[in-house]
Parts: structure tokens; C-alpha cells; sequence
């Protein structure tokens, strides 16, 4: 009889505990279905990793970044949006944009499910946007930014109306 009374109990237990240690690796990341996670998506690591993987060498935010791509204002985003339709789109486009990455930065960006998921979250959050600026550009990402500059075969020249 006790096992009988005990049981429920152990069921609701079991129901609203935390993560097992074994699950410590997935802490940032919330259950969907059976078997799926969704990644932690942090805005503010989205906003570094735009800059510091060279996403901003093609993009641009509020002004900030390259035109060979298209601009990614939140204001421009649909609301409320899916990430697999962005990743969808993501690869949809994904021949030019490798193409272009080995253009302009000389390989292919490398990306994990988590930093996707915080480039993803930053590209719709307006006020983490708000504070992107060319401070957050590293030096080396910068230095191609203005190698593109120097480059830019639209750019008109005396030499093309002679």
C-alpha cells in the first residue's frame, strides 16, 4: 500500500525536477519534442559573433556593415519569426553567400548550432541592435571591410570616362 500512495508522488517528482547531470551539457537549451532542443538564443553573443565571424563584412545593421548582402534590421524581420525560416532562407542562399565569404574573407564562416541561434536572435532583437556599432568590429574584420572599400569596382574612377 505504501508503494501505491508513494507512486504519485514519485511521478510529480520526477515530473518537475531539474536537469540530470547527465543533461548538464544541454542546460541552455529548452526541449521541444522527443529527442529535439532548442539552442539558447543570446542576442547580446549574436551581436559579437555578427561581427567577429565577418557576417558584417556582407551585412549590414542600422548602417553599419558591407551591401554585397542583404541589410538585417530587426525592423525589416517578421514578428513574431521562426529561426528555421531564416536558417531556410539561410540556405536557400547559401551558394552565394559561400561564394562570397571565400570572396571576401578567404574561406567559408564556420558556424555551430548555438552561435547560429544568437547571430538569429540579434538580427531580431532591435535593441540589442540599437547598440551594435563599429566598435564591436574587430581589427582584422575591419581591415577586409576597408580592403573591400579601396576595391570597389563600382566604384567610378577617372580612368572609366577617359
Amino acid at each position: 500500500m505504501i508503494l501505491t500512495k508513494s507512486l504519485p508522488i514519485a511521478v510529480l517528482v520526477t515530473a518537475f525536477a531539474g536537469p540530470s547531470l547527465a543533461d548538464s551539457h544541454n542546460a541552455h537549451m529548452e526541449m521541444m519534442a522527443s529527442g529535439l532542443m532548442m539552442p539558447e538564443m543570446n542576442a547580446a553573443k549574436g551581436r559579437r559573433l555578427f561581427a567577429e565571424k565577418g557576417c558584417v563584412v556582407c551585412h549590414s545593421i542600422n548602417g553599419v556593415g558591407g551591401t554585397d548582402a542583404p541589410m538585417l534590421d530587426a525592423q525589416f524581420m517578421a514578428n513574431p519569426m521562426n529561426p528555421f525560416e531564416f536558417a531556410a532562407r539561410m540556405w536557400r542562399g547559401a551558394e552565394a553567400m559561400v561564394e562570397l565569404q571565400r570572396d571576401e574573407l578567404g574561406g567559408v564562416i564556420e558556424l555551430n548550432g548555438k552561435e547560429l541561434a544568437s547571430i538569429i536572435a540579434f538580427v531580431h532583437d532591435a535593441e540589442e541592435q540599437a547598440r551594435f556599432s563599429e566598435d564591436d568590429i574587430p581589427e582584422d574584420i575591419e581591415a577586409m571591410m576597408g580592403h573591400m572599400e579601396d576595391d570597389d569596382p563600382h566604384e567610378d574612377t577617372d580612368e572609366q570616362h577617359n
